[in-house]
């Protein structure tokens, strides 16, 4: 029945929707995230210094990324491949492509109408947007309840992220899933009560070591496999549109794939980032919607496309046949490449993917939670406790229970925003020129709120 309803709403509701928000955005905005990509450096490279509020622009691009970068580029891509076919990662691609302009206004508006919270950052998201960019009142207590349970509950993301690395460090070391799963529990009983600066803090050091070391793993085995890599491309493309069946299901099961791993991947479109774009400190917010754009590029695009060129190049991966499950797919294809050590390297880089996405999906339930301004003061902890609860609770699952919970939930979270984004297109629009029509004046964009003064935006969080 879950796998039902979950088929349903990617077939006949989400896939549409995802489409149409995101084409709408990139056509009304003449495809900014292609006009616009070197700004995108620029603004990052502009916003590496730390502030006395909220985090710096880099700070909130690399927690970003240690929410992004996880099981989805490890596991998920495999995952993608072998029930849709290697064609599935043409449609992650365009769904990335897509996603980028989707990303850029949803962070956009994030910062937009982020709030001070009156300490040492802000708070915002899809939550506040609907709030005070919408006026509504009931939409925004749905969101926060439904990203509440995705990722508090271990009905999501935490859930995939623990099934991923217990499997993989069962595969890569024979120890048992349900002991991983308890050291898992305890490493992150550690880290969750750090609050979003440690977590920055961590991330922007371990996050581009870890970014930086599977792209070059990934580039070596390319290297030393060039002349097939061309083949593997042209199959991609092939198997994308039938021409070349390599599942059974053709071509609606590799956009099927393509779509729900790739929204998996890089949330763009999820409304899950936004929370995080929202705690930079940034001088306009399309600048932040830049950076989390590129976001969206390294973690589909790049990582994404390392791991299955990676799978199709080895001999681990075999069409129309009973292929290994998940993450144990891609070690396998890798120690093909390297040798046996090569499995244990795939298995060390899913351990530091998957705890960062953890932590960082931690904050994300608790600033739902803070959204609630009646909450009880022990709520947070509670949440907390039950994030590690399903975390132990994951090591031992099936991967179908994992994978069906989590697109049923990613499904019902993006739909509600994806609501929001289509309202609020216009105010998007407006920000974008507004952006522009400095940058063609020679001056670095700042924002001022008298430019949007019909806006309800909060006066501690813009001048």
């Amino acid at each position: 029945m879950l796998a039902t309803v979950t088929d349903w709403l990617w077939s006949y509701v989400l896939i549409v929707a995802l489409l149409a928000v995101g084409i709408r955005l990139s056509v009304t905005a003449r495809f900014v995230q292609i006009r616009l990509f070197k700004e995108m450096f620029r603004d990052l490279l502009g916003g590496f210094s730390a502030t006395d509020k909220g985090l710096s622009s880099f700070q909130s691009l690399v927690v970003s990324v240690a929410g992004r970068v996880g099981g989805g580029n490890i596991a998920g891509v495999a995952v993608a491949i072998t029930l849709g076919g290697p064609g599935a990662l043409f449609w992650m691609w365009l769904i990335a492509l897509i996603g980028m302009a989707t990303s850029l206004f949803e962070c956009a508006l994030a910062q937009l109408y982020k709030q001070s919270d009156g300490s040492e950052t802000y708070r915002g998201g899809p939550a506040y947007f609907m709030h005070f960019g919408l006026g509504w009142r009931v939409m925004p207590v749905i969101y926060s309840g439904l990203l509440l349970i995705t990722v508090g509950f271990g009905f999501g993301f935490n859930a995939v992220q623990t099934y991923s690395v217990t499997n993989s460090i069962e595969s890569a070391f024979a120890i048992p899933t349900w002991q991983s799963g308890i050291v898992l529990t305890a490493v992150m009983a550690i880290i969750l009560f750090g609050g979003i600066r440690r977590l920055a803090a961590v991330s922007q050091v371990i996050v581009p070591i870890m970014v930086a070391g599977y792209f070059a793993l990934a580039v070596g085995i390319l290297v030393a496999n060039i002349s097939e890599v061309p083949g593997a491309l042209a199959l991609i493309f092939k198997s994308a549109f039938g021409l070349e069946q390599m599942v059974g299901g053709g071509v609606a099961a590799a956009i099927m794939q393509g779509a729900r791993r790739g929204l998996f991947s890089n949330e763009a479109g999820l409304g899950t980032i936004p929370n995080v774009a929202a705690t930079a400190d940034v001088q306009h917010p399309i600048s932040q919607g830049l950076v989390q754009s590129l976001s969206v590029f390294i973690d589909t695009i790049v990582l994404c496309t390392c791991t299955a060129l990676i799978i199709l190049l080895s001999s681990a991966y075999q069409p129309d046949a009973i292929n290994p499950q998940g993450v144990v797919l891609t070690q396998l294809a890798v120690a093909e490449q390297l040798g046996g050590w090569g499995e244990s390297l795939v298995s060390v880089f899913l351990v530091l993917f998957a705890t960062t996405t953890i932590a960082y999906n931690c904050y994300l339930g608790e600033n739902s939670i803070a959204y609630f301004s009646n909450r009880p003061a022990w709520a947070i902890p509670a949440f907390r406790i039950s994030v590690l609860v399903m975390i132990a609770w994951a090591s031992v699952q099936d991967l179908g229970t994992v994978f069906s919970s989590s697109d049923l939930t990613m499904a019902l979270l993006a739909i509600t925003n994806l609501l929001a984004l289509w309202y609020l297109a216009p105010v998007g629009m407006k920000l974008l020129r507004d952006y522009e029509s400095q940058l063609r004046s020679g001056v670095s964009p700042v924002f001022k709120r008298e430019t949007m003064p019909d806006e309800n935006i909060d006066k501690g969080s813009w001048s």
